[in-house]
Protein backbone atom coordinates (compact mmCIF):
# COMPACT_ATOMS: atom_id res chain seq x y z
CA UNK A 1 0.00 0.00 0.00
CA UNK A 2 1.36 3.41 -0.97
CA UNK A 3 1.95 5.95 1.79
CA UNK A 4 -0.37 8.93 1.74
CA UNK A 5 1.32 12.22 1.10
CA UNK A 6 1.38 14.99 3.67
CA UNK A 7 0.24 18.44 2.51
CA UNK A 8 0.72 21.82 4.15
CA UNK A 9 -2.46 23.87 4.32
CA UNK A 10 -2.07 27.61 3.71
CA UNK A 11 -4.58 30.44 3.50
CA UNK A 12 -4.42 34.24 3.63
CA UNK A 13 -7.77 34.14 5.50
CA UNK A 14 -5.84 33.17 8.67
CA UNK A 15 -2.68 34.66 10.16
CA UNK A 16 0.63 33.60 8.69
CA UNK A 17 2.59 31.33 11.04
CA UNK A 18 4.91 33.35 13.25
CA UNK A 19 7.41 30.52 13.56
CA UNK A 20 8.49 27.33 11.82
CA UNK A 21 5.22 25.46 11.38
CA UNK A 22 2.33 25.13 8.93
CA UNK A 23 -1.10 26.65 9.52
CA UNK A 24 -2.43 23.13 9.04
CA UNK A 25 -1.33 19.75 7.75
CA UNK A 26 -3.41 17.19 5.94
CA UNK A 27 -2.51 13.55 5.50
CA UNK A 28 -5.19 11.36 4.01
CA UNK A 29 -8.49 12.23 5.69
CA UNK A 30 -6.81 13.80 8.74
CA UNK A 31 -6.44 17.57 9.00
CA UNK A 32 -4.59 19.08 11.95
CA UNK A 33 -4.92 22.83 12.44
CA UNK A 34 -2.03 24.42 14.34
CA UNK A 35 -2.80 26.39 17.46
CA UNK A 36 -4.38 29.70 16.51
CA UNK A 37 -4.62 32.87 18.54
CA UNK A 38 -6.48 36.17 18.39
CA UNK A 39 -4.61 37.57 15.42
CA UNK A 40 -6.15 39.58 12.60
CA UNK A 41 -5.15 37.82 9.35
CA UNK A 42 -4.88 41.08 7.41
CA UNK A 43 -2.65 43.01 9.80
CA UNK A 44 -1.08 40.01 11.60
CA UNK A 45 -1.63 41.99 14.82
CA UNK A 46 -2.99 40.61 18.09
CA UNK A 47 -6.49 42.00 18.68
CA UNK A 48 -9.00 42.46 21.50
CA UNK A 49 -6.47 42.89 24.30
CA UNK A 50 -7.98 41.78 27.61
CA UNK A 51 -11.27 40.54 26.06
CA UNK A 52 -11.32 36.73 26.13
CA UNK A 53 -14.80 36.55 24.52
CA UNK A 54 -13.71 38.52 21.45
CA UNK A 55 -10.33 36.74 21.38
CA UNK A 56 -12.08 33.35 21.40
CA UNK A 57 -14.28 34.32 18.45
CA UNK A 58 -11.32 35.70 16.44
CA UNK A 59 -9.30 32.58 17.24
CA UNK A 60 -12.12 30.27 16.11
CA UNK A 61 -12.54 32.32 12.92
CA UNK A 62 -8.85 31.65 12.20
CA UNK A 63 -9.35 27.92 12.86
CA UNK A 64 -12.39 27.94 10.54
CA UNK A 65 -10.40 29.58 7.72
CA UNK A 66 -7.70 26.91 7.90
CA UNK A 67 -10.29 24.13 8.07
CA UNK A 68 -11.93 25.55 4.93
CA UNK A 69 -8.57 25.77 3.14
CA UNK A 70 -8.07 22.08 3.94
CA UNK A 71 -11.51 21.11 2.65
CA UNK A 72 -13.21 20.83 6.04
CA UNK A 73 -15.65 22.61 8.33
CA UNK A 74 -16.50 22.46 12.02
CA UNK A 75 -18.85 19.59 11.16
CA UNK A 76 -15.69 17.57 10.36
CA UNK A 77 -13.85 18.48 13.58
CA UNK A 78 -13.55 15.65 16.07
CA UNK A 79 -11.36 17.41 18.64
CA UNK A 80 -10.62 20.97 19.72
CA UNK A 81 -8.02 21.88 22.32
CA UNK A 82 -8.39 25.21 24.10
CA UNK A 83 -5.51 26.76 26.01
CA UNK A 84 -6.28 29.57 28.46
CA UNK A 85 -3.91 31.64 30.55
CA UNK A 86 -6.22 31.71 33.56
CA UNK A 87 -9.08 29.69 35.01
CA UNK A 88 -10.90 33.01 35.56
CA UNK A 89 -11.56 33.24 31.79
CA UNK A 90 -13.13 29.77 31.46
CA UNK A 91 -16.82 30.75 31.71
CA UNK A 92 -16.47 33.65 29.25
CA UNK A 93 -14.43 31.57 26.78
CA UNK A 94 -16.93 28.71 27.10
CA UNK A 95 -19.84 31.03 26.28
CA UNK A 96 -18.13 32.44 23.16
CA UNK A 97 -16.93 28.96 22.12
CA UNK A 98 -20.42 27.51 22.54
CA UNK A 99 -22.05 30.24 20.45
CA UNK A 100 -19.50 29.88 17.66
CA UNK A 101 -19.16 26.11 17.44
CA UNK A 102 -22.82 25.21 17.97
CA UNK A 103 -23.84 27.50 15.11
CA UNK A 104 -21.40 25.69 12.78
CA UNK A 105 -22.27 22.08 13.63
CA UNK A 106 -25.75 21.47 12.17
CA UNK A 107 -25.67 17.77 13.07
CA UNK A 108 -25.56 18.69 16.75
CA UNK A 109 -22.64 16.29 17.32
CA UNK A 110 -20.19 18.73 18.85
CA UNK A 111 -16.44 18.05 18.74
CA UNK A 112 -14.70 16.60 21.75
CA UNK A 113 -12.74 19.22 23.67
CA UNK A 114 -9.96 19.59 26.18
CA UNK A 115 -9.27 22.85 28.01
CA UNK A 116 -5.85 23.47 29.54
CA UNK A 117 -4.66 26.38 31.68
CA UNK A 118 -1.11 27.34 30.78
CA UNK A 119 1.27 30.09 29.74
CA UNK A 120 1.00 31.16 26.11
CA UNK A 121 3.72 32.46 23.75
CA UNK A 122 2.57 36.10 23.76
CA UNK A 123 1.39 38.25 26.65
CA UNK A 124 -1.54 39.52 24.53
CA UNK A 125 -2.88 36.00 24.07
CA UNK A 126 -5.58 34.95 26.51
CA UNK A 127 -6.59 31.94 24.39
CA UNK A 128 -5.15 29.55 21.79
CA UNK A 129 -7.12 26.81 20.01
CA UNK A 130 -6.13 23.94 17.72
CA UNK A 131 -8.32 21.43 15.88
CA UNK A 132 -8.28 17.91 14.46
CA UNK A 133 -10.71 17.10 11.65
CA UNK A 134 -11.49 14.07 9.51
CA UNK A 135 -12.21 15.16 5.94
CA UNK A 136 -14.45 13.08 3.72
CA UNK A 137 -13.72 14.09 0.12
Amino acid sequence: MAAQSKTAIRTDAAPAPAHTFSQGVRKGPLLQVSGQGPVDPTSNEYVFHGDVHAQTIRTLENVAAILAAGGASFEDVIMLRVYLTTRDDFATMNEAYGEFVTARVPSGVLPARTTVFTGLPREEMLVEIDALAVVND
